[in-house]
């Protein structure tokens, strides 16, 4: 809907390639313009290994000029953005943005209320034990994140959106406390 013939594509964090590979190789007719970045020189260092047609660099999204995108991607990225600037990236996204381009960000949110957020993390935890992670590893996990991982509540995330300039936002997928939206500019 948004990657036609000569548009372009920048994902923010992209780790290593794997959406992006997985996005041209769907696309691989037209001829779109691929970005990754990513602030973790080893992510991208894997990255360019696995597809040659994609421009991968290891840069910080706050300090990059861009031209005009069709499509930005910010898969899980943002809950690790400090919150006082995530309004910040927010507004920079939406201004990087071709008119009628699409944001599509995925993020961990935080519950409406302690309740489901008991409930959430519960079953999340249960869901990684099925997967074969014991309890010690699970509770590292989340210590190692504390303080880094901020995720915001659904409501706290749609209103930075919109505050960046966003009208057109939908949700596209939730499980538990995880949700990804479809912002079109």
């Amino acid at each position: 809907f948004f990657l036609m013939e000569k548009s372009s594509c920048l994902d923010i964090g992209c780790s290593t390639g794997t959406l992006l590979n997985k996005i041209s190789k769907k696309l691989n007719n037209r001829k779109i313009f691929f970005t990754g970045i990513d602030t973790q020189k080893g992510m991208i260092k894997e990255a360019k290994k696995k597809n040659k047609n994609i421009n991968f660099y290891n840069k910080d999204f706050f300090n990059l000029k861009l031209k005009k995108q069709d499509m930005i991607i910010s898969y899980y990225t943002a809950q690790f953005i400090q919150p006082k600037r995530r309004h910040i990236f927010f507004k920079k996204v939406y201004d990087s943005l071709d008119w009628g381009g699409a944001f599509i960000l995925f993020e961990k949110i935080r519950a409406p209320d302690a309740r489901f957020q008991d409930i959430f993390s519960l079953i999340y935890q249960d869901f990684k034990i099925d997967k074969g992670h014991d309890y010690a590893s699970i509770v590292a996990k989340s210590k190692s994140l504390k303080g880094i991982l901020e995720p915001f509540s659904d409501k706290g995330n749609i209103f930075l959106l919109k505050n960046s300039g966003f009208k057109d936002i939908t949700p596209v997928f939730q499980w538990l406390s995880f949700k990804g939206y479809l912002c079109i500019k």
